[in-house]
This record gives structure tokens, sequence and C-alpha cells, in this order.
């Protein structure tokens, strides 16, 4: 795959400081780096962008998050490797990716499964990630950006 941008640095530099702003939110959120590598994993391969599976292994990865899980997020609602706050988080990922086609979104139950397990902090957190991922996985499909590669 080659990418259909060929100068990422000619974007506006605004968008890369409020992206930067984006993640330090996201951080100060107070969700476990490992959870949010795992909700950007999982979105990422609903929409199938391999450069943001990519990023999300490596950042899974670098906080410390085992192969296991990360290749397991795949099949995470058949695996005994998740906790059930994890496994709302997932479905919260899953549910707000899974928009399109009259798709059913996030149910009631699942947006009470994770108010159950997270702060009104933390849920904020998760939503940002996981509509970032949304934002740089169409993006990324877009330019067909090529996984192992770096914006910026």
């Amino acid at each position: 795959m080659e990418n259909r941008l060929k100068n990422k640095k000619a974007n506006n530099p605004d968008v890369w400081t409020a992206i930067q702003h984006l993640h330090k939110a996201i951080a100060a959120g107070g969700v476990d780096p490992k959870l949010l590598a795992l909700v950007h994993v999982r979105a990422s391969q609903i929409n199938g962008c391999s450069a943001c599976v990519h990023a999300g292994v490596t950042a899974g990865k670098k906080a410390g998050e085992t192969d296991e899980r990360l290749h397991g997020v795949a099949a995470w609602r058949e695996t005994p490797f998740y906790t059930d706050a994890e496994r709302a988080a997932l479905a919260l990922a899953e549910g707000a990716t899974r928009l399109q086609d009259g798709a059913e979104g996030v149910t009631d139950a699942a947006w009470d499964e994770v108010n159950a397990h997270f702060t009104e902090e933390q849920i904020g957190a998760l939503n940002l990630e996981i509509a970032l991922t949304n934002f740089f996985n169409r993006i990324n499909r877009t330019i067909k950006e090529p996984a192992g590669q770096t914006w910026g």
C-alpha cells in the first residue's frame, strides 16, 4: 500500500497542536493506558485501519499490555482475558464505532455498564479516545496510510 498523501507536514500545524491537546485530555481522564490501547485497537479493527491497529498494539505494549490480550481483543467476548470494566469499555467502543447502516450504537444497557465501572471523567476520556480513534481511522483509510508509518 502506498500513502496517497506525500507531504503530511504540509497540513496546518494548528491541527497537530489540537490533536496533542486531545491526547493530553485523554491521558488526564484517569483511564489505564493499557485499556485505552485496547479500545483503540478494537475500534481500529472494526474500521479496518491497519495503521491504527499497529499504533494501538505498539502503544499497548509500551504501556505493559500482554500479547495475549492485544491479540484476543478481536474476540474479546469469547475470551477470559478481560475484566468486566474492560468489557464495558470495549462494548462502548464497538457501539460508538458501529453507527453506520442503522447499527444500534451505544445501547442503554452498554451505557449503564460503563457507568457501573467508570467515573464521568473516565467515561469522558474513553469517549474521546474512541472518537479520536475513529477520526484517525477515517483519515488513514482515506489516504491509505500503511501500518508501521508515523504521522508528524
